[in-house]
């Protein structure tokens, strides 16, 4: 399933660069028990919040589903 796989991409990510949940999830305005749902594949996020979540990791929305 696409949120699972999305989920699974953002956790990488977000591990890569050393962070916790909270620690990203408050670095970019999202609140800490949303952004761990969306990193189990448990939230059909939005567009607005894909692009939260790829300019905290400095890429594009594009690069973000890079590999699913």
């Amino acid at each position: 399933m696409i949120t699972q796989e999305l989920g699974n991409r953002i956790r990488k990510l977000r591990k890569y660069t050393g962070l916790s949940q909270e620690k990203f999830a408050l670095k970019i305005g999202m609140d800490r028990t949303y952004y761990a749902s969306v990193e189990n594949g448990k939230r059909n996020i939005s567009i607005v919040n894909i692009k939260k979540i790829a300019d905290g990791f400095s890429i594009s929305i594009s690069e973000l589903f890079t590999g699913l």
